[in-house]
């Protein structure tokens, strides 16, 4: 019988899922784990980098989300990791309307502190029943009109970026794309919400999991192409592993058990022919019924800073913007709101260690129309509106970054959301469920394929740290499977 020490375990990707899979696996004794990762870097959706000076730009992953129980944050704690100073300052949003004006920041304290009371509801189970059905936007506008807020033209455009602001969150075209009841499912972790890491950035914490690791457990650029599993091999041969990994150079990788964590973009794209036999059809129905959606950054660097100190951000004021509800369900044309990707963009955010740079955010197929135009077409219109809505001098951008993660076929979008009218949770659990079925019976080899990722957690997805606890997760179903 084979033992853990024995036992070959694949895992695809080498995110912080497959980092903390193959790191818990090795702390438990198993000494044939192997990572195949596609890229030429560790990662995944963390990437680190340091275009502009010696600082780190976050180009995805840029917050550590809660603190109390969460893994990661008690890592970055640990290694001494975290940002030693707030970068919650004294410093608030500028508002800005596109005909220039600065709107009172009194006005926008009160929609935006209104917004968080009424996502917080949603959060909490505390929807009432007439909105239980609805699109999260929809029950967002019908709470908004019964505010007195709601009476001034100002507040209502305000309330719009709001939403559109939401929609980083939830990486979604639309929140009238979104479950309002299934808000809920989502689990916030208690103690400050945002927590920034130091000067190392996420790389840093990406580096504590590698060390745990010996030498040579993680092959890079070894995209897989294929995973055959439940072979049982014929007549008087028998078959010792299972599963084989085939990788898109055709090198074979046999095991007992493979990981997957390769992200729910790669999966809508490739999993009717990457797994041989065929998923079962609640997995696939999983896969298609979840939603995965793109949020790019476009960080700008001038050669001055042209903002002032107490300006945490210059955000973009629409007198109508596309997640008002009349916008979106009225454009005549397929690709009318291509003329318009621009207005997606929320605003622009300053950024941490940078005192020159300036981060805009954008989401859903705007960002994915914002990945195909040229790095010259996005800079010229992010100046456009910089200059129209402010109105101050701003001088040219000097260096300049996008992401383009809709784009990237090793992830082809961001991170997970749960569409209106799907049971997230069921989903999650069909997408997290091990292969064969438990129901398959003994003559199968259990635990042979498994499935990690941010997309598997029932709670705690979108997030770092859902993506870990999710590796962990599934090396604990091996640990337990062995220590019987």
């Amino acid at each position: 019988m084979t033992t853990s020490k024995d036992a070959k375990v694949v895992v695809v990707g080498a995110g912080f899922a497959g980092l903390s899979a193959a790191s818990s696996l090795v702390q438990a004794g198993f000494q044939q784990v192997k990572i195949l990762e596609a890229n030429g870097r560790v990662g995944g959706r963390v990437c680190t980098t340091k275009p502009f000076t010696e600082n780190v730009i976050e180009l995805g992953a840029n917050w550590i989300h809660g603190q109390i129980g969460n893994p990661l944050y008690r890592l970055a704690k640990d290694q001494n990791l975290l940002a030693k100073e707030s970068l919650e300052d004294d410093s608030d949003d500028y508002f800005f309307k596109e005909d220039g004006e600065h709107l009172k920041s009194k006005l926008a304290d009160q929609v935006t502190s209104l917004f968080e009371k009424l996502l917080t509801k949603a959060s909490d189970s505390q929807l009432e029943a007439k909105y239980r059905s609805m699109t999260l936007g929809d029950y967002l506008d019908a709470a908004f009109d019964e505010s007195s807020l709601a009476s001034s033209e100002d507040g209502a455009r305000i309330f719009e970026w709001c939403k559109r602001n939401a929609c980083t969150d939830e990486a979604t075209s639309s929140l009238f794309e979104v479950s309002a009841s299934q808000m809920s499912e989502y689990v916030e972790l208690d103690g400050e919400f945002y927590n920034c890491l130091g000067t190392g950035g996420y790389q840093a914490l990406l580096e504590v999991l590698l060390k745990r690791l010996p030498p040579g457990t993680i092959q890079s650029s070894k995209p897989v192409k294929r995973i055959q599993w439940d072979l049982k091999g014929t007549g008087s041969t028998v078959k010792s592993h299972p599963v084989k990994v085939i990788c898109e150079n055709d090198e074979i990788f046999e095991a007992d058990h493979v990981i997957v964590t390769v992200s729910l973009g790669v999966l809508k794209q490739r999993a009717a022919t990457m797994f041989e036999p065929a998923l079962p059809k609640s997995k696939m129905d999983a896969i298609e019924k979840l939603g995965f959606g793109t949020v790019d950054k476009i960080f700008l660097c001038f050669s001055k800073r042209f903002w002032p100190e107490d300006c945490a951000g210059i955000q973009l004021v629409w007198d109508e913007g596309p997640e008002d509800k009349s916008v979106y369900t009225s454009q005549p044309e397929e690709d009318d709101w291509k003329d318009t990707w621009f207005k997606k963009i929320t605003g622009f955010d300053a950024v941490a260690r940078h005192p020159t740079v300036l981060c805009g955010w954008i989401t859903g197929r705007e960002a994915l129309h914002m990945e195909t135009l040229s790095d010259n077409e996005v800079k010229d219109t992010c100046l456009r509106l910089l200059r129209s809505f402010t109105g101050w001098p701003i001088p040219d951008v000097s260096q300049m970054l996008i992401s383009r993660w809709g784009h990237d076929q090793r992830v082809l979008g961001s991170y997970s959301f749960i569409p209106k009218e799907v049971n997230g949770v069921k989903k999650q659990e069909a997408l997290a469920a091990p292969l064969p079925p438990q129901s398959q019976g003994s003559s199968s080899k259990p635990l042979q394929v498994l499935f990690a990722g941010e997309a598997t957690h029932v709670k705690f997805y979108t997030t770092t740290h859902g993506a870990y606890l999710s590796g962990v997760r599934e090396a604990q179903k091996l640990i337990n499977h062995y220590s019987k």
